[in-house]
């Protein structure tokens, strides 16, 4: 075989391989929704045809693929302006709360987290019940501004609603006696990540949200009107739908006062 045959297969073939590995990069920056800038992709330098030394093609981890998660993280705001013409499908929205909760992580791998998605009329059923029975604890000269502010929930798209099974952390109390004082507040902090993974995800497919906490005054009759189990506990309510305004200013506190590091 002649030098210049055995030249053009290497280069095709290396021609080949990368283009096969930028394909499957592409594709996954397209599918994953994230902001293309804050990746790179790792190429072969070409092969040396008759090098002595075989040049190998080493890929490192690049420095920037933890920055979309957290612009992701900087960008999750709460929206209390909200309508009820979502961005996104009903079933994308389902779609991300079930990854969420399956791949949010839990104490002894517990999975104690149960997750209720109203929407439409089923929502503003939600927050129907909530005004009445707000509307018989709260003093009348406060009631307009809390009238306001379940009108604002109502107008809303839907709401997804965070349990933490209670069986569940029994059986693991039971089960290991040793950290049974731990698990509720186990079980809380993962209910909590749920929360959250749920929020940001949604941020980041332009759906707007607020996180309230009207337990347990609505629990009863949460519990009647859903067929929620008795083992169920409601600790969150992420009320969502489009934007209609912006979300606020943010403060922050010196993060100096808030972060410390030794043997960096």
């Amino acid at each position: 075989m002649r030098p210049h045959i055995v030249t053009s297969a290497v280069f095709s073939l290396s021609r080949l391989t990368s283009t096969s590995a930028t394909t499957r990069a592409t594709k996954a920056l397209i599918t994953s929704n994230l902001p293309l800038k804050a990746f790179t992709v790792a190429t072969c330098p070409p092969l040396r045809l008759f090098s002595s030394t075989a040049s190998q093609c080493t890929s490192k981890p690049s420095t920037t693929m933890a920055t979309p998660i957290l612009d992701l993280v900087k960008s999750r705001r709460t929206y209390y302006v909200l309508n009820k013409e979502l961005p996104i499908s009903k079933d994308r929205v389902q779609e991300i709360v079930k990854e969420s909760l399956l791949h949010t992580p839990s104490s002894f791998n517990s999975q104690s987290n149960r997750i209720v998605v109203l929407f439409g009329a089923e929502h503003d059923k939600l927050w129907g019940i909530a005004t009445d029975i707000l509307k018989a604890i709260v003093p009348e000269d406060a009631w307009e501004h809390t009238a306001q502010r379940m009108n604002g929930f109502k107008a809303a798209a839907g709401t997804v609603l965070f349990f933490e099974d209670q069986k569940v952390v029994d059986t693991m109390q039971e089960k290991f006696a040793l950290y049974a004082d731990k698990f509720p507040i186990w079980a809380q902090q993962s209910d909590a990540m749920a929360q959250y993974v749920v929020w940001t995800a949604l941020t980041a497919e332009g759906v707007g949200a607020n996180l309230q906490h009207y337990n347990p005054l609505v629990d009863a009759k949460v519990a009647s009107e859903w067929g929620i189990p008795d083992n169920w506990k409601l600790n969150a309510q992420l009320v969502f739908g489009g934007r209609s305004g912006e979300a606020g200013p943010k403060d922050f506190q010196p993060i100096e006062e808030r972060y410390k590091v030794f043997g960096a």
